[in-house]
């Protein structure tokens, strides 16, 4: 196990080396990125093209572009109606474990953190997706925390297997796999991954995760390639937004995704946004200057960059927030969401990842939705065999 005295770039036994050809990229751009020096000239002349560089992508993070908020949000409007029409992706997260073997400092699994510790059983998560696909969901995203022993590769294979009896689309968010695993879950039914870098500050990496395997900056790096390699269908980007710079880390985001998508052009290319919470035993754990307009800046540069992308917004944020950005510039969001060990069926088992902010079960999400000329979408892919 790493702790926080070895290197961050070291590889543990059994991990996956991959290159570094894309990491050595998004890192040169990240540390050449200085925001105040673009102009509002730069972002007018970003704003005026159909298809932006990098360069452009930087312009639409900086201070500058503030004063240019309301012109990003109806050319992202315009982008999201283009490639995803009036149509909203919805789903769900189902915990199915809570254990962790990392300490990463801001979030509410770490290994330090003294919660009730569960993972379901076969049955119980047969019950937990019935309930969910009762409710009329048919896409469901699994979660644990990052423990092998607790979670190993063949008890989430179990839980897709369980889950494809259910639901058109299965995602998992749990700790980054080498590519033959991938291969292994995809088989299985798995569709996408998620994983996020949290930031790409190397250094500020090295402080917030000071125990575990996800110490290993590069091995979380290359894990949508990998995921990918595998024959997963699509991978989710994002950086813990409040963590280290904003700005910085979300320009990372989007050069990794991009650069990504430029080797991978199959690839499905999906971004989430979230902030930091607050978390059992920790009140105080909030994203510090990354408030609503910020955030907001980050999703609409997001947009307009990669206009085909998918853009998440999740329950960590208010209901205001998200009923305001979903058809603007956010084709899916998570409805009834629970950060628990189950819960969905009405017994939670494990404490919480994190506090949610808006708790609207799917059928109030769905009413928001239609109320505001947008089209709840339950599935867009469908098994053939």
């Amino acid at each position: 196990m790493k702790n926080c005295d070895t290197d961050i770039m070291q590889y543990l036994d059994g991990m996956q080396v991959t290159s570094h050809e894309i990491l050595d990229k998004v890192e040169n751009l990240y540390n050449n990125f200085d925001y105040n020096t673009f102009t509002k000239a730069d972002v007018k002349n970003a704003l005026s093209k159909d298809v932006l560089s990098i360069s452009d992508y930087a312009a639409l993070l900086s201070p500058a572009a503030d004063e240019f908020l309301e012109q990003m949000a109806i050319r992202a409007k315009q982008e999201t109606f283009k490639h995803f029409g009036n149509s909203v992706g919805l789903y769900t997260p189902l915990y199915i474990a809570n254990y962790c073997e990392n300490h990463c400092v801001y979030c509410g699994f770490n290994c330090m953190n003294k919660i009730h510790r569960a993972v379901l059983s076969e049955q119980e998560i047969d019950d937990e997706l019935k309930a969910i696909a009762n409710q009329g969901f048919k896409e469901i995203l699994l979660l644990t925390g990052e423990s092998r022993k607790k979670s190993s590769v063949e008890y989430i294979g179990k839980a897709i297997t369980i889950a494809k009896k259910y639901f058109a689309t299965i995602g998992i968010e749990i700790y980054p796999l080498n590519s033959d695993e991938y291969a292994y879950l995809n088989k299985l039914g798995a569709d996408y991954v998620s994983v996020y870098q949290e930031t790409y500050n190397r250094q500020k990496y090295a402080e917030q995760h000071l125990i575990g395997s996800k110490r290993v900056f590069p091995y979380r790096f290359n894990a949508q390639e990998r995921a990918l390699q595998g024959g997963m269908r699509g991978v989710c980007f994002g950086a813990l937004l409040g963590l280290d710079d904003w700005r910085k880390d979300a320009f990372a985001v989007g050069c990794h995704a991009y650069l990504l998508q430029k080797k991978y052009p199959h690839a499905e290319i999906s971004f989430s946004c979230p902030r930091m919470r607050p978390f059992i035993n920790n009140s105080e754990n909030n994203p510090k200057d990354v408030h609503e307009r910020q955030l907001l800046q980050v999703i609409l540069a997001y947009r307009i960059f990669m206009p085909f992308a998918s853009i998440n917004i999740s329950t960590r944020e208010q209901q205001s927030f998200r009923d305001g950005v979903v058809g603007m510039a956010c084709n899916k969001i998570s409805a009834g969401s629970k950060t628990g060990v189950g819960g969905h069926n009405g017994n939670e088992k494990g404490d919480e990842q994190f506090d949610i902010s808006d708790p609207r079960d799917l059928v109030q999400i769905n009413q928001m939705l239609e109320s505001k000329g947008l089209q709840p979408v339950y599935t867009d892919s469908q098994y053939l065999i």
